[in-house]
């Protein structure tokens, strides 16, 4: 098992949450392509989206379910700062992950993170486990767990209308 996959199944099991971590058969760099090996909706599967605060130089993930989009603009509003993509350099220096299997747990820098509430809608959903062909499927009940406190209730402007910012 690899470093980046250890730590992701830590960071799950440290979080409380009861996840099963899958090898997929197929290519799963995108959320298409993760959806048809999961066997799931495309909405399901839980993207993370890198963005580096041009303020804090501070990495922002935005958790967000796979058919979602995320205005870079509107990123930045629910950010309170300007944000632009991070490269492939800054996020797997920052997070440890290559891009294709950045996991929204176990980074090895903390970082804000914003999740969709669009994944709730759904009790299984599936997210990168630390390595491209890896995935983690685990039923959103931990998203609202005392297990991960809400650092702030509903914020505006998101692809779907809000994101939820919370603490992992």
């Amino acid at each position: 098992m690899s470093k980046s996959l250890k730590r992701v199944a830590a960071a799950l099991q440290a979080a409380g949450i009861e996840t099963e971590i899958l090898e997929m058969p197929g290519e799963t760099r995108t959320a298409a392509d993760a959806a048809r090996e999961a066997g799931c909706e495309i909405d399901q599967i839980a993207k993370s989206i890198i963005f580096l605060g041009a303020t804090s130089g501070d990495v922002v993930l935005f958790i967000t379910a796979g058919g979602n989009r995320v205005d870079p603009s509107k990123a930045s509003a629910v950010a309170g700062e300007p944000l632009g993509r991070a490269d492939a350099m800054v996020v797997r220096e920052k997070t440890g992950f290559a891009i294709g299997g950045v996991a929204p747990l176990g980074h090895l820098t903390p970082s804000r993170v914003y999740f969709d509430p669009r994944l709730l809608d759904f009790a299984t959903v599936y997210a990168a486990a630390g390595t491209p062909p890896h995935s983690s499927r685990s039923r959103l009940g931990f998203f609202s767990s005392s297990q991960v406190p809400w650092q702030a209730t509903l914020s505006p402007d998101s692809a779907n209308g809000h994101f939820l910012a919370c603490d992992f």
